[in-house]
């Protein structure tokens, strides 16, 4: 409710008809418009500036905080999220490295013809089950030897290879996206190394040493000289002369 400023001036309630509709000739009455009450004095103009700027400075600080926090609560979900992921692989991995053993059997049946019937679908269905978890088999005969993801158990040398290849898969490796669980066990066959001719101006060829006629100086044993063996002739033929004598 306002009051007119002649209205200001008496003291007492003022009570102020606002029906549309005058009760007395009932037409309708025309709305009269009030007057704005008057701005004050523009006395704190000087002090708007002031707080202004000492909003803004609550403002950025806030700002920054929440920054912050926004930041530190990113790096906090980012983390449990990969501490989550880690947690999950290795669960799988555990449960698929205690089921290698099974697979191992399937693989030994189908080989040997074995796998037929309700148990063939069975195995079907586990090893299906298996790789849509992520396990997945390597190693197959012609394959490049790679310590890395194989475990050589048998050595050969062949003539048809270049480069040490798996000549025989002893047991199928298996391994979840790049990680290996267990490695595959090869017999591995390497190339023939054929030693170079030895040139004819080489000093470092290999002279063989004529064997000694004398089996006694090949056997090492005693050697004699010429003088010596002469001196024992004639010293044992002079023995004789003088011990013999006349005979009767």
């Amino acid at each position: 409710m306002t009051r007119d400023p002649e209205e200001e001036q008496h003291h007492g309630p003022v009570i102020r008809d606002k029906r549309r509709i005058d009760p007395v000739t009932g037409q309708v009455r025309e709305r009269r418009e009030t007057a704005a009450p008057p701005s004050p004095a523009g006395g704190n103009a000087g002090a708007a500036p002031a707080s202004t700027t000492t909003v803004e400075a609550e403002l950025a600080e806030r700002t920054s905080d929440l920054q912050r926090l926004q930041a530190e609560y990113l790096n906090y979900k980012r983390r449990v999220d990969r501490e989550r992921e880690n947690a999950r692989k290795n669960a799988v991995s555990s449960t698929l490295t205690a089921l290698l053993p099974v697979l191992d059997d399937i693989a030994r049946a189908r080989e040997h013809d074995e796998l037929t019937g309700g148990f063939k679908a069975v195995a079907d269905s586990f090893e299906r089950i298996v790789s849509n978890l992520g396990l997945t088999p390597f190693g197959e005969v012609g394959d490049e030897f790679d310590p890395r993801i194989h475990e050589a158990l048998m050595h050969s040398f062949s003539g048809d290879v270049d480069k040490p290849v798996c000549q025989v898969i002893l047991q199928v490796g298996y391994r979840i996206d790049d990680r290996v669980i267990r490695p595959a066990r090869v017999a591995v066959a390497e190339p023939d190394v054929v030693a170079p001719p030895a040139a004819a101006g080489d000093e470092t060829a290999f002279v063989l040493e004529e064997e000694p006629d004398d089996p006694d100086v090949a056997a090492g044993g005693p050697s004699y000289d010429d003088n010596d063996s002469a001196g024992d002739g004639a010293s044992g033929s002079s023995n004789d002369t003088s011990g013999a004598g006349p005979r009767a």
